[in-house]
């Protein structure tokens, strides 16, 4: 079976060669408007629309007209004109913000979509997956590195309209479509479009993010999606700050956002040896999801394994895994998994009743379902998740 991983090095290294030493400026200017920012120019005098501090300012300070505030993710890029956000999918052109990753997918996959990974949603089903080039994170584990820390322009990619993707979506009988690979918030105005593609001939779209995004953007999302997959990264923000270039409150707030707002949600932990593994950060994970969430999110603990800039540490220990999904069933969380273990207990679905199997799977596939109208086959108590 071909993994996620080696489709994208596979893909990589098919791909055409990267545009080096070539300005890329081919789609910059048919790209079209983005969403979600503001300018100098129309902020006007309200230093409050650019700055999180704008009493801090000196009376001095003037707007750059041409210059824009990208207001999508918790990065707040202030972006001259000519220049791109952290993402590397959002330009400044004249003073108007354009994405450069609009309909242009680097990577279209059929995966299962437990391959997400999603065990309490439509399990079994396949999921059409797609992405595109660019992340406001610098995760050094990720695994998708060669999509999520290359830009735009990187590789020669076709365009491919909402409407088409929707469509290759019911041609290939996969009733989902899945944002994933790197992170769908760069390129939200084409999740959107198709999402409502999708929606219009019955599919469903989930979405595998990072969850640093800000509200508005967000609530947008949530208005278009049926499932939200965040990677919850670690539990402090100097692991945030150190690995991922980034930091943790932000996430937070997206997952409770998510949660609040009833579509379904599942997160993730990778769980890197010597980073995030101690009792300490797990425990904190661990409470503020039953404190804050409750007992009936699925959280899965992920085994890393050595990629990108971090070549130089083991995969991580199953015995760790295992320590941490007794935490949290400890804790009173009801659907606790390990991930990148094949074979492993914590691959399948336990009812929290009478503790039977209710889906048993193998690698990432269902091999057996004990379940009759979402609820246990042995009990009848109702399994917390969407399953038709």
């Amino acid at each position: 079976m071909t993994t996620r991983r080696a489709f994208l090095r596979t893909l990589a290294c098919a791909a055409p060669a990267p545009l080096c030493g070539v300005e890329w400026t081919a789609p910059t200017q048919a790209a079209p408007r983005a969403k979600y920012w503001v300018s100098g120019a129309s902020a006007g005098a309200s230093c409050g629309g650019c700055h999180l501090q704008p009493a801090a300012l000196d009376r001095r300070h003037v707007h750059l007209p041409t210059a824009v505030l990208c207001q999508l993710c918790a990065q707040r890029c202030v972006i001259k004109d000519g220049g791109r956000g952290l993402c590397r999918a959002r330009e400044n052109v004249g003073g108007e913000l354009r994405s450069l990753v609009y309909g242009r997918p680097l990577a279209i996959h059929l995966d299962p979509i437990e391959k997400k990974p999603f065990f309490h949603f439509l399990p079994g089903r396949t999921a059409f997956s797609l992405g595109t080039s660019g992340c406001p994170l610098r995760c050094k584990f990720c695994q998708n590195w060669q999509l999520s820390q290359s830009s735009p322009g990187d590789y020669d990619v076709a365009y491919r309209a909402p409407d088409d993707l929707a469509g290759e979506s019911v041609r290939r009988r996969s009733p989902v479509v899945a944002f994933t690979y790197n992170e769908p918030t760069v390129f939200i105005e084409y999740a959107l479009d198709i999402a409502a593609a999708a929606k219009k001939r019955g599919l469903r779209s989930v979405m595998v993010s990072c969850g640093f995004m800000n509200e508005r953007p967000l609530a947008d999302l949530l208005g278009a999606l049926d499932a939200v997959k965040i990677d919850l990264k670690g539990f402090s923000d100097e692991f945030y700050r150190t690995v991922s270039g980034a930091a943790l409150a932000p996430v937070l707030r997206t997952i409770k956002q998510v949660r609040a707002s009833g579509v379904h949600l599942e997160l993730v932990n990778l769980v890197v040896p010597t980073l995030n593994d101690g009792d300490r950060p797990m425990r904190s994970l661990v409470d503020w999801v039953a404190g804050e969430l409750g007992p009936d999110v699925p959280l899965h603990f992920t085994r890393f394994h050595p990629d990108y800039q971090l070549l130089n540490l083991p995969p991580t220990p199953i015995a760790t895994l295992d320590r941490a999904r007794g935490l949290a069933l400890d804790r009173g969380l009801r659907y606790v998994y390990v991930g990148n273990v094949p074979g492993h207990a914590g691959n399948h679905t336990y009812c929290p009743g009478c503790k039977a199997v209710v889906i048993r799977r193998q690698d990432f596939f269902v091999v057996e379902s004990n379940m009759k109208d979402g609820r246990c086959g042995a009990c009848g108590r109702a399994i917390a998740g969407v399953w038709a």
